[in-house]
């Protein structure tokens, strides 16, 4: 202030500044000097003993010429310091009269302001008028600080808000302020409001992780409900775009489809649940405080811990929200809750995606959803091979379409998804085959195995209507009636398109070309005839109480099944619209499964004929010892003639071959039971009365086949089933062994069928070995010549028999 007062006094100052460096050496060449004296005085005490008075003679004539000097110049300027004080006297006049001068304006100007001279009062008054302006001026600088609207802010938790009053206070008015002692202590306690202001939104936070993680089965719940009411509204309108005009179109009202034609009317719950229908998945979840801790970490400068925490912490939740229930796979709840969750947990993120700039980037979304695809495939895989209802199968492939189809509208990659599908289509084809094995067999359980009878037109129309018979001859019958197939035909052949129909609920939805639908549906029928039903069939046929006529009608049933397949083909192409001449096109294999179930009811009819004959010949009661037959056959026989003769009028309706060979395989099999009866080993003996009671036994059996149980059969093929048995009787009723032994090889043999080793074991049973009962008795009383020649012939046929064996 004194400088500023006296602008000469500052501009001498500044005029000196560029001689201040060589004003502050000054002292140093100070100490120079006394430093070159001291150095000199002590050269001259140090010298010889006369110095010092020559020094001191030298320093006197130094004096006196600067004394000569000083009085020199004082003589030179003598003159003019005697002008200069006259001057002074001359103006010490003037200055007395300039002094008189002002003393008297002073007076004057002192005698006219008496009138306004401030008193002392209000002297005091400006003084406090200025110290006023003075705290008014310094209390508006720290108004902002402590402002009411501050502490509010920080009060009713509008943290972000309280953060820019924070930087206002910081940047602006405290540095206004920082002299008084309250503004230092807010300034050192803003650190810790923005540490507190930190935890309090990390705990907001926390509390939101909590609550969409255990609301995220609503959120899931509500995108996937507004999945399938837009999927519906789609396929209402495209259903009605291809009926025509004759329906009004479909409309949206407030989230709900509806029509006036009642193709989708869904009307029903109250005006609150229309309401909740109005929000979207989003709206269900307040992303406040996520927004509000984003924020806040940003002006802190701390966003990427904030980014880091909140991924952490979704992907510990994304890892819970994957781990399935240990009973999932009995009920649909299960899925559908495990869908829920994951489907609430991507909305969520999906929507955080597109809020935030940055917090979850799409990077970070594909590979949480590559993590809980892998998991949610690997869950379906092991949960799904647990469900043995094709009902639960197919509600889960519902979940899984609607699943995939609610992501990959926020669009997340789902063809993963949908391979699985058809692996859940197999498991799905497995349990309807289960299923239909079940019905299957209870229709063959049910049935009665006789011709269908109708007694009136309704009836046979009923029947036609239900499985496609078409047969002129029966159809010119008059009623009543009855139709080849049993009641099992049109039951089976029903199950079949249901098996269809069933099979075609799964295709709906995938995605698929018709084609693709064609080719599947195509398979899953061929697995059902191929694999169960064929597998029924057999099991069927090999029932122990299924008997011969059973058998027969099953092979009618398999025969009109297989012309049937043809209608289960042009079935199959009405609903698909897919050509059967497209070339990859799948045939039905109904075909080669009732011809092999048919294979196998005809060989099971041979046996069972086969044992039938068996049981009969178990009945046999030969008196192998008899001397003479009784002249008629025998009951046994007789009776399993009459068995053949009514199965074999069963056989009627199958078809020629089927009945031929049956016919055939009887008369062999009963041939070769009889030949064994004679040779068997422990017979050891038998007489002539015996084989003649034999021999009318097989005239019984030739008759028999002569009589054409079985038409088709061309001359006397039927008979040569017995020609073994006929040759080798006519051998031993003749006794004509000279023959035999002489054409024995020849082509034109009588007894060519007659194998000398079978000659050879019945002849030896027909010795006279133990001196009764045989036939050989008489012989040796009336010719022992004859016995001589029989035991010749008896070693001629061992001798051709071990030939042969050799």
């Amino acid at each position: 202030s004194f400088l500023c007062k006296c602008p000469k006094v500052f501009s001498q100052l500044f005029s000196v500044l560029p001689y201040l460096p060589y004003l502050l050496f000054l002292p140093f060449l100070q100490i120079s000097c006394v430093l070159l004296l001291l150095l000199s005085f002590r050269s001259i005490y140090d010298d010889q003993p006369n110095a010092h008075k020559r020094f001191m003679e030298k320093l006197d004539a130094r004096i006196r010429n600067h004394d000569r000097e000083i009085e020199k110049m004082c003589n030179f300027h003598h003159q003019g310091f005697v002008d200069a004080i006259t001057e002074l006297l001359k103006v010490r006049t003037d200055a007395e009269k300039l002094m008189g001068q002002v003393t008297d304006t002073n007076r004057r100007l002192q005698e006219a302001g008496k009138e306004v001279i401030q008193t002392e009062e209000v002297i005091c008054c400006r003084i406090q008028q200025r110290n006023m302006a003075t705290t008014v001026e310094k209390l508006q600088l720290c108004l902002p600080g402590t402002t009411p609207d501050s502490v509010y802010t920080l009060c009713l938790c509008r943290y972000y808000a309280a953060l820019k009053t924070m930087e206002q206070l910081e940047t602006v008015y405290i540095p206004r302020v920082s002299q008084y002692r309250f503004c230092q202590i807010m300034a050192e306690n803003l650190p810790r409001l923005r540490e507190e202001i930190k935890e309090i939104s990390m705990s907001d936070l926390k509390d939101f992780l909590e609550s969409i993680r255990k609301h995220s089965d609503k959120v899931g719940e509500t995108a996937m409900r507004q999945a399938q009411q837009h999927k519906t509204f789609n396929s209402a309108v495209a259903k009605q775009a291809s009926m025509g005009n004759y329906t009004k179109p479909v409309y949206s009202l407030n989230g709900r489809t509806h029509t006036h034609n009642g193709l989708m009317m869904d009307n029903s719950g109250d005006e609150d649940e229309a309401d909740e229908e109005i929000l979207t998945a989003q709206d269900l979840v307040d992303f406040s405080p996520v927004y509000r801790c984003l924020h806040i970490y940003t002006v802190l400068g701390d966003r990427e811990t904030f980014e880091n925490y909140y991924r952490k912490q979704r992907k510990k939740q994304a890892r819970l929200v994957l781990q399935p229930q240990a009973n999932m796979h009995e009920t649909v709840e299960g899925y559908r809750r495990y869908f829920n969750q994951i489907v609430g947990f991507f909305v969520v993120e999906d929507h955080i995606l597109h809020a935030t700039q940055g917090l979850v980037t799409r990077a970070f979304t594909d590979e949480l959803w590559n993590m809980a695809l892998s998991k949610i495939i690997a869950v379906l895989r092991t949960h799904s091979s647990y469900c043995n209802d094709p009902d639960l199968v197919l509600e889960l492939k519902n979940l899984i379409v609607i699943f995939a189809d609610t992501l990959q509208g926020y669009g997340f990659p789902v063809n993963r998804l949908f391979d699985l599908l058809f692996e859940v289509r197999d498991q799905y084809n497995e349990t309807l085959l289960k299923k239909w094995a079940l019905v299957f067999r209870e229709i063959f359980e049910m049935d009665n195995y006789s011709p269908i009878p109708v007694e009136t037109e309704e009836e046979y129309k009923l029947v036609v209507s239900r499985f496609p018979f078409h047969d002129a001859e029966i159809e010119k019958q008059d009623f009543p009636k009855k139709l080849p197939m049993s009641q099992s035909v049109p039951q089976i052949y029903t199950q079949v398109k249901e098996f269809i129909y069933a099979s075609l609920k799964f295709s709906e939805s995938l995605h698929r070309s018709s084609t693709e639908i064609d080719d599947m549906l195509r398979k899953s029928t061929n697995l059902l005839l191929t694999r169960t039903l064929s597998s029924c069939l057999q099991n069927l046929i090999r029932k122990p109480h299924i008997g011969l006529t059973e058998l027969v009608q099953i092979i009618i049933n398999t025969t009109h099944l297989e012309q049937a397949c043809r209608y289960l083909e042009e079935f199959i192409t009405n609903i698909t619209n897919v050509s059967p001449e497209t070339v990859h096109t799948t045939r039905l294999y109904g075909l080669s499964t009732f011809k092999d179930a048919r294979h196998a009811a005809e060989g099971e009819i041979y046996t069972k004929l086969n044992q039938k004959i068996d049981e009969f010949i178990q009945l046999a009661d030969y008196e192998w010892g008899m001397v003479e037959s009784d002249g008629r056959a025998s009951g046994y026989l007789m009776d399993l003639i009459n068995f053949l003769r009514s199965t074999f009028q069963v056989f009627t309706h199958l078809p020629g071959k089927v009945a031929q060979t049956a016919c055939m395989s009887a008369c062999k099999h009963l041939s070769t039971s009889l030949m064994q009866m004679l040779l068997d080993t422990e017979l050891k003996q038998i007489s002539m009365g015996a084989i003649q009671q034999f021999n009318l036994d097989v005239i019984q059996c030739e008759l028999f086949a002569s009589s054409e149980p079985v038409p088709g059969f061309q001359g006397d093929t039927l008979q040569l089933a017995f020609i073994d048995l006929r040759q080798l009787l006519d051998l031993f009723m003749v006794w004509d062994w000279s023959t035999y032994l002489a054409d024995y090889g020849q082509p034109t043999s009588k007894y060519l069928r007659v194998n000398p080793a079978t000659a050879l074991a019945l002849l030896e049973k027909m010795k006279d070995t133990s001196k009764k009962n045989n036939i050989f008795s008489q012989f040796r009383k009336n010719d022992r010549d004859k016995q001589k020649l029989i035991e010749t012939v008896v070693r001629q046929l061992r001798s051709l028999v071990n030939g042969m064996s050799s």
